[in-house]
């Protein structure tokens, strides 16, 4: 009995190892997420963490140089040089690279690759098909890429992850032809699984570039955040990226210092705002939006909604960008009472006669709940009986197929940019490409927001920032817009938000971009 008893003991002991990681060891990092993805092809993947894995598996012409926003040559050798008309961009590229599959890298190579991203007709294909008139080898190591019109942040579009070099060998150009399974490219990893809960790369050891600090990742797949939090506090994975809730964020910042793991938080590059449908009363009326922009309180949702999880956001350009302009907070403040009352009051309104107007929110997104319900409360505690929020739900995808009808008064949307330029920020919002003072917008991008917001001088101005290439100009017609845009309140930005990465104590070279993006090559075991 004494010995059975002994021998338990020990085996219970041996049974609770330190904790550690999961692939101690083996030079591999484990990551884990809550994110899902139904393919790996760049000319149909449209989404932040298929961008993230199309990062590491595929390079493109340019990419942003680490912990930066300048923008820098990766399969390209330089940046390019565009001709004096701004239609066409000549763009000399890298020797010595291959493909995973051992083809070599060239310029016919990356013209069949962008010729595909626009020919097959994928999610994300307008980015380059709305823009691009030919793309051509102008040489075995110079590209040629003749656009419809000018566009000066071209070379930032270029950085999109779906714009990436793809094997000839592997794929096709042919209308909907798509290989959603695998990824030949030539990034530092290779994929060598890809399944509904594991991916599995390996490090490219034929990569042209810095030689990845791992061996390799396996990307583990979680149906909940709570599953995802758990198996990170229990130590059963590395890394942790995206999307844990707020209070999952929460805990493990108050248990970083005794359990060592490194919290990283970085402004992101999505923001959240409220679309007004100009056309719908009683947002038809100017006074009506200031003071409902006057009236948003964006440091209560920071602090009681998202403790502190987001920034309030004063433009519909995040602060991550250098044009920039807060203009919402020098114009309307935040719960401006004297302002809203003064402009309400300019529109005919009063406690007799209060204004009524719907908010709508996407029933399937807790967050956007909450900040709906709260910044009702606010308004009906500091105006009374003066402003009456009417809250109305629907789901996401409802939600946004009827936008461009007209149905929702205001609504609560967030955007993610496809490149990371001021432009992605202005030209989706404030562009009318049909229409009139009268009539509002009937095509375009304001029309698909479901704003129909018109204006002539938005849309010159935006004309002029995409012909001009001095960045100086670009700045002053940005801050313009923002002008504009506070003084029309076709839209009102309310919070920019943040990413967050999560890493174990014994994981080292960590790091979060704004683009969202994590870069795996700098990962290693302490």
């Amino acid at each position: 009995m004494f010995c059975l008893c002994w021998l338990l003991a020990v085996s219970c002991q041996r049974a609770t190892p330190e904790l550690r990681s999961p692939t101690a060891g083996s030079g591999r990092i484990t990551l884990g997420t809550t994110s899902t993805i139904n393919t790996l092809d760049p000319a149909d993947a449209y989404g932040t963490f298929p961008g993230s894995l199309l990062y590491n598996l595929s390079d493109r012409l340019y990419t942003y140089k680490l912990g930066t926003t300048d923008l820098e040559p990766q399969l390209a050798s330089a940046l390019p040089t565009a001709s004096a008309n701004g239609l066409l961009y000549t763009v000399p590229l890298r020797k010595g690279v291959v493909f995973h599959d051992g083809t070599p890298f060239n310029a016919k190579a990356m013209a069949f690759s962008l010729q595909r991203f626009i020919q097959n007709g994928g999610s994300p294909s307008f980015l380059l098909s709305d823009l691009v008139a030919a793309v051509e080898p102008a040489a075995e190591y110079e590209l040629t890429i003749k656009l419809k019109k000018p566009f000066a942040a071209f070379p930032s579009l270029l950085a999109f992850s779906g714009a990436c070099a793809v094997s000839p060998k592997a794929y096709e150009i042919k209308a909907g032809a798509f290989n959603p399974a695998t990824l030949v490219g030539t990034g530092p990893y290779k994929l060598v699984k890809y399944g509904t809960d594991l991916i599995r790369l390996d490090a490219f050891e034929q990569y042209w570039g810095a030689t990845p600090a791992n061996k390799g990742l396996d990307i583990q797949f979680f149906s909940s955040p709570s599953n995802l939090y758990n198996a990170f506090r229990t130590g059963a994975v590395d890394v942790a990226y995206q999307n844990l809730a707020i209070d999952h964020i929460r805990n493990l910042q108050q248990g970083a210092a005794p359990n060592g793991w490194q919290i990283i938080e970085k402004a992101g590059s999505g923001i959240d705002y409220l679309t007004l449908n100009l056309k719908s009363p009683p947002l038809d009326q100017l006074e009506v939006r200031q003071a409902i922009a006057a009236m948003m309180d964006r440091p209560l949702l920071q602090d009681r909604i998202f403790q502190g999880q987001i920034d309030p956001l004063y433009s519909l350009i995040p602060t991550t960008l250098e044009e920039q302009t807060p203009v919402f907070k020098a114009q309307y403040g935040d719960s401006n009472v004297s302002k809203a009352t003064a402009f309400l009051t300019k529109a005919g309104y009063s406690s007799a006669k209060p204004l009524k107007v719907e908010f709508w929110y996407r029933s399937n997104l807790t967050n956007d709940q909450l900040a709906a319900i709260t910044l009702k409360a606010a308004a009906k505690k500091r105006l009374g009986g003066l402003m009456q929020i009417d809250l109305k739900s629907i789901e996401s995808t409802s939600a946004y197929k009827n936008l461009d009808k007209g149905i929702y008064p205001m609504f609560l949307l967030d955007w993610t940019p496809d490149f990371l330029d001021a432009d992605n920020y202005i030209q989706p919002f404030l562009e009318c490409a049909k229409g009139s003072a009268a009539e509002g917008c009937t095509d375009g991008s304001s029309f698909l927001q479901g704003s129909f917001y018109y204006s002539d001088r938005a849309n010159q101005l935006i004309d002029q920032s995409r012909k001009t290439q001095n960045p100086e100009t670009r700045k002053q017609l940005f801050m313009a817009l923002q002008d504009l845009l506070a003084q029309d309140v076709p839209f009102i930005p309310l919070w920019q938000n943040k990413d967050y990465l999560f890493v174990q104590k014994w994981i080292q070279g960590a790091s979060l971009e704004v683009t969202q993006k994590v870069p795996f090559w700098t990962l290693r075991k302490a």
